[in-house]
């Protein structure tokens, strides 16, 4: 196995394997998320087909889409700021890339396992906030400036009540390190039963509501998705992208989309354990990756479910759901379960 191996390999060469895993998870996680979800799931929603063309039954349509991204012009507006301009979906796709860094799929099957690794994981999400406010400014275009001052303080909202829902779980496990996390839900107890261990999703079903609602607004998808919204604003921060740069921000969404549906399942549903097995096992370094990925796209489900379900909400709605709804429901959650830590 990879991961055993690099333990024989020198420091360099067990960064630069783990660098390229990262580096190909990232869009096959978008190519599996584009192709399931947004062509598929929704099509079969709307009671159609969707890509049927491109390979066996269209599994061929989004690596065509990359292509035709590819052969396009690298297009910057006239009155741009060039360097601006195009580090923005470099800064977002990297903000992507950290997420994947501290994500465990096995016991030792992750790349760093840092001791506050929950707070790694949110503290680099919110980088994306920079690339899309460079892509803002950078374009030189109204429509995009608009777009990326929106996003900007709809991300800064929805960071509150996303932190403040994962606090629940870090009470109750009482470390920030995932995999700590995973092994405080396997060998947890339901009062005194413990043969499922205590999936978090039990006790912190509010906080796992939240965190998926606040995602959706972070992922900035429908109904959360005013900063590029087509009918008012021709696309946002996205709107003089071409090319692979386009493509960067494409990647960027379904990574996210994917790392944080990742960490969704560490914090709520155990994460690569399986109930009845011994989680100390070296064999959850084999199967872990196809338990997370298992619980990757129910959770991932539940995501673009959303997506597809309800209408875009006004600007004045989305900020009201995260400071008057989401984060008071959020602190609430936190001194619920502070009480019960001290008292059971």
């Amino acid at each position: 196995m990879i991961w055993t191996l690099a333990l024989e390999l020198a420091y360099w060469q067990q960064t630069a394997i783990k660098l390229v895993v990262v580096a190909l998870v990232i869009p096959t996680a978008a190519l599996i998320l584009g192709y399931v979800f947004l062509m598929k799931m929704m099509s079969f929603m709307q009671s159609r087909l969707g890509p049927m063309e491109a390979g066996p039954y269209g599994t061929l349509q989004l690596l065509a889409d990359g292509v035709k991204f590819l052969q396009k012009e690298d297009v910057f507006p006239r009155r741009a700021d060039r360097y601006v301009f195009a580090l923005a979906p470099v800064v977002v796709l990297v903000s992507t890339f950290l997420l994947f860094v501290v994500l465990p799929v096995g016991p030792d099957a992750v790349v760093s396992g840092l001791d506050a690794g929950l707070f790694f994981a949110l503290a680099v999400a919110s980088l994306s906030v920079i690339g899309i406010l460079m892509a803002g400014w950078g374009s030189a275009n109204k429509y995009a400036l608009m777009g990326g001052m929106r996003a900007a303080g709809q991300l800064i909202a929805y960071e509150l009540p996303l932190v403040l829902a994962a606090i629940g779980v870090v009470i109750q496990a009482g470390t920030l390190d995932l995999n700590k996390i995973v092994l405080a839900q396997a060998t947890g107890e339901i009062f005194g039963w413990g043969a499922i261990g205590n999936p978090y999703i039990l006790t912190q079903f509010v906080g796992f509501a939240i965190f998926l609602v606040a995602v959706q607004a972070e992922l900035t998808q429908p109904p959360f998705d005013m900063p590029v919204a087509e009918s008012e604003i021709v696309g946002g921060y996205q709107v003089e992208y071409t090319g692979f740069r386009f493509l960067f921000f494409f990647m960027a969404e379904f990574g996210t989309a994917f790392a944080f549906a990742g960490i969704a399942s560490v914090l709520f549903l155990g994460g690569w354990y399986v109930p009845g097995l011994d989680p100390t096992s070296g064999w959850f370094n084999l199967i872990g990756p196809f338990v997370m990925f298992i619980k990757i796209m129910a959770v991932s489900t539940l995501i673009f479910w959303f997506r597809f379900t309800f209408p875009r909400l006004r600007e004045d709605q989305l900020q009201k759901l995260a400071w008057k709804v989401l984060i008071p429901l959020a602190l609430l959650n936190i001194v619920v379960t502070g009480v019960l830590k001290v008292l059971v």
